[in-house]
């Protein structure tokens, strides 16, 4: 299997996410079945079943991190410095031709991509149409809605 990009702030919030699964939440389930389970019959017992469904959210939500941390290569951005190319990590700073509008990304791994905190993944259309292009390129990106035409105002590497 290929290891899958991640940056290290990312991976460090999986981890994050990760220690609070085992450490917080796994152990309040468990306290929640057992305290359940006194309550009598299992058939009826809503708390119960509603405890187990949440344990079993919990364990596979912890399987599937830790999968994807072990099958992951972090690779630290700051560190990175391509010059003005646009690489995995970089900061990519758009401006829409017809609009002049200015949309900022970083290009992430698929495991921590969150358009909100425009964060796209390196899988992502416009991450690949970005891949490899210099600072001042333009660049025509495919979408549903049609092709939009941008050009790349800035790359920088940081944290």
């Amino acid at each position: 299997m290929a290891q899958a990009p991640i940056t290290a702030k990312g991976a460090a919030r999986l981890r994050a996410e990760l220690e609070e699964l085992k450490s917080v939440q796994r152990p309040a389930v468990i306290a929640a079945i057992a305290e359940a389970r006194d309550h009598g019959d299992l058939k009826e017992n809503a708390e119960y079943h509603a405890a187990r469904e949440q344990q079993g959210f919990i364990e596979g939500r912890i399987k599937q991190l830790e999968s994807e941390l072990s099958h992951s290569q972090v690779i630290d951005t700051a560190s990175l410095n391509a010059g003005s190319r646009v690489v995995f990590g970089a900061h990519v700073v758009l401006a829409d031709v017809n609009t002049d509008e200015e949309k900022t990304y970083q290009i992430v791994g698929d495991l921590e991509a969150d358009i909100r905190q425009g964060m796209i993944a390196i899988s992502s259309p416009v991450a690949r149409a970005l891949i490899g292009k210099n600072e001042g390129d333009s660049v025509a990106i495919e979408a549903p809605g049609g092709v939009s035409e941008y050009e790349i105002v800035e790359v920088s590497y940081r944290d």
